[in-house]
This record gives C-alpha cells, sequence and structure tokens, in this order.
C-alpha cells in the first residue's frame, strides 16, 4: 500500500529483491553467490566478546525493513530555518544540532537511507558497513567524542564495542624487515609507543617527542567547547577559560604533520611510517596534513579509543535521523535537489533562499546548508559559471581525492580463528602508497560484533582508493568482467595476511567510483578535497560559511576534512554558526565581520 508522503512495503508483499544500498543494482556491482547461507532470527544467538553480551542483529531481510514507513514529503508551505542537502553525518549532525535549539529543520536525503558513506546494507544475513568500520569520536570524556554528544543531543545514544587496537599495519618488506614492518597501534598509548620502539630502538627518543607533541593539540582540544572557528565571541570565550590550551593550538595553525615528524624523527622508514598514519585517513601523507588533525587522530584512538557500534555503523545515521525528528524536524528520503535558488545580482550580494528538488516541489529556508561535496555544490546545484572568486581559488588549492573499490565478503569463520584485531592496512610497495589500488584497508567488524554475520561466519571488507577514470568508457561486459577481475587481485592479495580466504569466502559483492557516484550522489565518487600543493595547515582548508549569503557547506569539504568524527566536528561548527546568524546564538556582529573578512583573506592567499 502506498501512504501519502511516505513509501511503505506490507511484509506480506515483500519484494524478491532487496530494497538496499549501493551494492544492489547490476550497473554498478556484482554480486557473487557461492554457497547459501542458514536463516538466522534476531535474538537466536548471543556471542561473547570482551566481557559483554551481543545480542544478533543481522538477518535475511531486505533493508530498510519492509516494514519501515519511509517519509517522502515535509511541509513546503514555510519558510524554514535550514533547509540541509544530504542526509551524510555532516548534515544530519548539522541538523541534530539545530533541532534542539528549536531552529525548524528540514533534511533532504536522495537515497532511502540515512548516513552516506557511514551507512550499512545487508545481504543473506551479513549487515556490512558501506564505508569505514574505524570510529572514533565514541569515547565518554572530554569534549572530542563528538559522534557521543551529537546523539545525546537529540536524546540518543549507542552501545559500542571496544576495538584492541586501531590498526594493525602489514609495510613492505626491507632489508632491516625481510618479513615486513608490521606495527599494531594498540588502545594503550605505551603499548603502541613500546611496540614502534622496538622496531626503530635508535629512534625511540625521537618516537615519543613526536607523539608527545600531539597531545598537546589533542589535550588543548579536549577541554575547548569545540564549537565554530569563524565566531570569534566563542574563541575569546575559550581564550578566557582556557588561554593555555588556545596558545598551543594557535601555534600550529600553520603547521603540517610532516613538519613535527622531521624535527624529531631522521629514519626514512620510520617518516614513511608517518606517512601512511596520515595516510590511512586523511589519504595524503604527513606534508600535507595538518598538524592539528593529526593530532586529534594519533591521540583519540588512544584516549576514547575506537569503538564499534554494536548492530554497525549505520546505526549512527539511523538514530540521528530518528533523534532529529523527533525533536520536530523533518527528515525526507528521496529527495534530488538539484538547484539552490539563489537571489540578488552577480555583482552584489547573494543570498540562497532555498532549493528545488528533481520533482519541481520547492522548500524554502533562511539558511541552506550544503552537505554535498564543494563539487557538487557550486557546480551541478548553483552553476559552473557563477562560481564565487573563493571558490575558484579553493579549486586552486584543492582536488578531488579518490574514491574507492569496494570489496564485501561473507566468510567462513575458520579462516580467521583467533583473529582479535579488526582493522588492518596492508601495503606491499612505499612507492605506490599513492597510487591507485596501492594501499588495501580491511575490516573485519565481526570480531567486535559477531551479530552482524550468521553463526560460523565473518566479514571482510576490503577497500582501496581508485579513480573513476579507471572505469570510463567500457561496455557492460567488460565492466563486470574488469570489477571481477580486480576483486579476485585483491583477493589474492589478502591471501598474505588471510591465508585460505579465497576458499573461504561464500558471498562477494563488489562496488566502483561509479558505484560511489552514483549512490553517494558525490561527483566521481569522491570522499572530499585533498591538497594540490603544500597547505598552510588547517588554515587553507575551508570553513563552513561561503561567499553565498545564507549558504553553508558541512562534511568533508569543510575543516577539518574526512573522516565521521571529523565531518561531525565540522557540523558542530555550522550548526554554532548558522545559529548565530539567525541571532539564536549571541555574537558580536561589528568584530563578527571583520574577523570572518581576515579568515578569508588568510585563506585566499595560502
Amino acid at each position: 500500500m502506498l501512504l501519502k508522503g511516505s513509501i511503505v512495503l506490507p511484509a506480506s508483499k515483500a519484494p524478491a529483491a532487496p530494497i538496499v544500498l549501493p551494492h544492489s543494482l547490476p550497473s554498478a556491482c556484482t554480486n557473487v553467490r557461492f554457497t547459501a547461507l542458514p536463516n538466522r532470527t534476531v535474538g537466536e544467538i548471543s556471542q561473547h566478546r570482551h566481557g559483554r553480551s551481543i545480542q544478533a542483529a543481522a538477518s535475511k531481510t531486505p533493508y530498510p525493513p519492509p516494514s519501515r514507513m519511509i517519509p517522502t514529503e515535509a511541509p513546503t508551505d514555510l519558510e524554514y530555518d535550514a533547509v540541509v542537502v544530504g542526509g551524510g553525518m555532516g548534515g544530519l549532525a548539522t541538523a541534530a544540532r539545530l533541532v534542539a535549539k528549536g531552529a525548524k529543520v528540514v533534511v533532504l536525503e536522495k537515497y532511502l537511507l540515512p548516513g552516506g558513506s557511514a551507512a550499512h546494507f545487508k545481504r543473506d544475513g551479513f549487515t556490512f558497513d558501506v564505508g569505514s568500520s574505524m570510529m572514533f569520536g565514541m569515547g565518554h570524556e572530554g569534549t572530542t567524542n563528538l559522534i557521543t554528544k551529537c546523539l545525546e543531543t537529540v536524546g540518543r545514544k549507542i552501545a559500542t564495542v571496544p576495538d584492541p587496537t586501531q590498526v594493525v599495519y602489514h609495510l613492505p618488506k626491507s632489508d632491516r624487515f625481510p618479513q615486513g614492518l608490521m606495527v599494531a597501534v594498540w588502545r594503550k598509548y605505551e603499548e603502541f609507543l613500546e611496540e614502534l620502539s622496538q622496531r626503530f630502538p635508535a629512534e625511540r627518543e625521537g618516537i615519543k617527542k613526536f607523539y608527545d607533541e600531539c597531545w598537546k593539540i589533542f589535550n588543548s582540544l579536549n577541554v575547548l567547547d569545540l564549537k565554530s572557528l569563524e565566531e570569534p565571541r566563542y574563541l575569546l570565550g575559550e581564550f578566557a577559560k582556557q588561554p593555555l590550551a588556545c596558545l598551543i593550538l594557535a601555534s600550529f595553525l600553520t603547521t603540517n604533520t610532516g613538519d613535527v615528524a622531521r624535527k624529531y624523527i631522521k629514519d626514512p622508514e620510520l617518516l614513511r611510517f608517518i606517512d601512511i598514519e596520515c595516510f590511512i585517513w586523511s589519504t595524503v601523507p604527513a606534508d600535507l596534513t595538518p598538524m592539528i588533525n593529526a593530532g586529534m587522530v594519533f591521540c583519540d584512538r588512544h584516549f576514547g579509543g575506537i569503538n564499534y557500534p554494536v548492530g554497525g555503523v549505520g546505526r549512527l545515521g539511523e538514530e540521528l535521523a530518528e533523534g532529529i525528528v523527533a525533536y520536530g524536524g523533518h527528515v525526507v528520503y528521496k529527495a534530488n535537489v538539484k538547484e539552490i535558488l539563489v537571489e540578488g545580482p552577480m555583482d552584489g550580494e547573494r543570498r540562497a533562499v532555498g532549493v528545488r528538488l528533481a520533482d519541481g516541489r520547492v522548500f524554502r529556508g533562511k539558511t541552506v546548508i550544503s552537505n554535498a561535496t564543494r563539487w557538487d555544490t557550486f557546480e551541478s546545484m548553483i552553476g559552473p559559471d557563477k562560481l564565487p572568486e573563493s571558490e575558484k581559488l579553493f579549486r586552486k588549492r584543492f582536488k578531488k581525492s579518490p574514491s574507492f573499490f569496494s570489496l564485501h565478503m561473507g566468510v567462513k569463520a575458520d579462516v580467521l580463528k583467533g583473529e582479535a584485531d579488526c582493522h588492518h592496512i596492508l601495503l606491499e610497495d612505499w612507492a605506490k602508497m599513492e597510487t591507485a589500488r596501492g594501499v588495501l584497508f580491511v575490516s573485519i567488524p565481526t570480531v567486535l560484533d559477531p551479530s552482524l554475520a550468521p553463526p560460523g561466519y565473518h566479514i571482510v571488507h576490503a577497500f582501496t582508493p581508485d579513480w573513476i577514470d579507471n572505469w570510463k568508457d567500457l561496455s557492460p561486459t567488460e565492466y563486470e568482467a574488469a570489477k571481477e577481475q580486480l576483486a579476485d587481485q585483491i583477493c589474492e592479495r589478502l591471501e598474505a595476511i588471510i591465508p585460505g580466504l579465497r576458499a573461504a569466502t561464500t558471498f562477494r559483492e563488489v562496488g566502483t567510483p561509479r558505484t560511489h557516484r552514483r549512490y553517494l550522489n558525490r561527483e566521481d565518487g569522491t570522499y572530499g578535497p585533498i591538497p594540490s600543493r603544500r597547505p598552510l595547515g588547517m588554515l587553507s582548508m575551508p570553513f563552513n560559511t561561503t561567499d553565498i549569503k545564507g549558504l553553508y557547506c558541512v562534511g568533508d569539504s569543510s575543516f577539518p576534512g574526512q573522516g565521521v568524527n571529523a565531518v561531525v566536528f565540522s557540523g558542530f561548527g555550522c550548526a554554532h554558526r548558522v545559529l548565530t546568524d539567525l541571532g539564536v546564538e549571541p555574537s558580536w556582529p561589528l568584530l563578527d565581520s571583520a574577523f570572518g573578512k581576515l579568515l578569508s583573506t588568510v585563506r585566499n592567499a595560502s
């Protein structure tokens, strides 16, 4: 049956093919089923790990479930305080913070599920994370646990399982490491330092000094109320409360991680290790990674730790969306925004006043917040001929990061017997770290939450950076063959760390950059901007405001960049800036305007 404003699929008429995330259609991916898997219903099993009980959550059902109501309408006869384009984690975080302050908000999501690349999908009893399952920001102390705080903003919380490591590195062989350099980043900071120092004993002192510099940054961030770095009243207030922390952070504003690493470390192989420490979350080496960002990541993994949400990463977006609605907001699905409505002359002040959907509906708002990439925002939804000068300069400083080739597998549990580490990084040649398909990211979330797979099975999710150009001009047959060939090559590489993987695989599904572009609605499938030249620390990265009045950007195209906790950080900043501009939060208008111009001048000059 069809209800006005919602799609409802009654259980008795559930479709034979599930409604799912990116990997469902033959034109976008390959679905290879090697054997039938056993049925399993919710609550059938309870498995024990890390001293806690986890109830089974995955089941052989479509996702979203047929009984779930999917809202597709919201009022269009009013002016919202904020119209949010995109229901990724940045947009949801912004909306959550806004509705908690009483703002009238509508979130417009093109797909059927919230969360964007932090969503999940279900197949034959497996619950697969679309993107990474390495979750920062889910601790319970300090101020940098932003995912926890964001959920709390709308009265939500999610149980988590602690990961004993952040990641285990399997790095290239060398004369010093004939079997390859292997390093585990343990949850306990001292254990990680000791392990790395044992690999590089001559650099023991330098290792500690470098990571201690990271702790200076993290400890300074972790006492501040993290809001908009574009709002001077807030900044001065934080300086009055925590002057030393603010001064420390200011001293690192223009510094990149490679600068600090070389100050304390001389060993070239160890410096390459620092490069890949940055690369796995920034997709660029240490010289192009702002030191403040590194300080946040390198220390939160030991302070709050990596914590996996029980039931899958996709629960984060689902809980936030439900919380936003509970607080009076609207989350609309199948809402394809085609145009951001801008009024005013090209040579004068222009203002965003709403959006138009592909079906003709118009949502008007005092502000428009885009969770799309800056390329999609300005070139697709406003027009390449209408780029503000700041956006032209942004395109000189930054380029699109690569997308990913993704391989989701269901495997027999025996092949991973004794495995306790969820995340692995495999690189066989340092020279290929920044090339397409060089680094393999591997996630095995079922070692933390067994409920994600049927009994006797594990999930192995492997993904590697890839460019959409590698998938252009292929016929459907060529496309399918290329996907299978690359998937086989990746499985062969993974045998080095998971012997017997191919023989143990019972389910395999492939996604390419074309998949990411199609289902995540991101130009070229990109996961955000990366520097095209050496950045001026964090000052090169754009914040939330734009040169179009009332238009804000949030997500991985805004400071601090890529990663779930990072885009939630951008959401905190964006919501605060919007609330200030709406007059809900206090400000000093004259100083505010002058400070904004100063930031813009410094950033554009960089």
